[in-house]
């Protein structure tokens, strides 16, 4: 599947849905305007990965500008030993001592989001993550530094739970390494063999309304 199609069609989608069902009215005895949540592969990554495990972590803060349209502010930091561009679920490659790196980096981040509902519950997402990164020899000796622009394109589905106090969010996206400082030596040689795009990759978040 031709992942510029697919970016396009996230876009449009974004564009063109403003006069579609809204997820929530404030007509709704239930409508909060603020939420706090995560993402699952949180929990997931850090209590079930041995071997890239990405210590990771991730704080949503999300605002409901109307009841489709909702901004949300992420800090987010993680690790990890192997070059973004091998797909963790669906790449062999993954894991593989010959592709890992000569240490890991490590990344620090805050990602911008803007969620739109096009029909009932269901919603499309752009998320623009700038991060600071720092490359460590696998002693932890940091060996030098960078900054990424991560970009999501994402589609998903929003469930309320308990009377819409939580929600969960399943969703898959298009990932999308859009700039990046050059690696250093070693690191360098093994990213530029893969894609800066990643397809599909799923997404579990949860949140808190208030």
């Amino acid at each position: 599947m031709n992942i510029r199609i697919i970016m396009v069609g996230v876009v449009i989608t974004l564009a063109t849905s403003t006069n579609l069902t809204a997820q929530y009215t404030e007509l709704d005895s239930t409508y909060k305007r603020w939420f706090v949540g995560t993402s699952l592969f949180v929990i997931f990554g850090n209590l079930f990965e041995d071997v890239n495990p990405p210590h990771f972590a991730q704080v949503d803060i999300g605002y409901r500008l109307s009841g489709s349209d909702i901004i949300r502010v992420s800090p987010k930091t993680w690790k990890y030993a192997w070059p973004n561009g091998i797909h963790p679920f669906l790449n062999d490659a993954y894991k593989k001592p010959e592709e890992r790196f000569p240490g890991y980096v490590r990344e620090y981040g805050v990602t911008l989001s803007y969620q739109r509902f096009v029909w009932d519950g269901f919603y499309a997402q752009l998320d623009v993550m700038p991060t600071y990164q720092v490359f460590a020899n696998d002693n932890g000796v940091t060996i030098d530094e960078g900054f990424q622009l991560f970009n999501s394109y994402r589609v998903g589905y929003h469930i309320k739970l308990f009377d819409d106090m939580f929600f969960f969010q399943p969703s898959i996206c298009v990932t999308h390494r859009a700039y990046h400082t050059e690696l250093p030596n070693g690191f360098k040689q093994l990213d530029d063999k893969w894609s800066k795009f990643i397809f599909p990759e799923p997404g579990l978040n949860v949140g808190f309304n208030f």
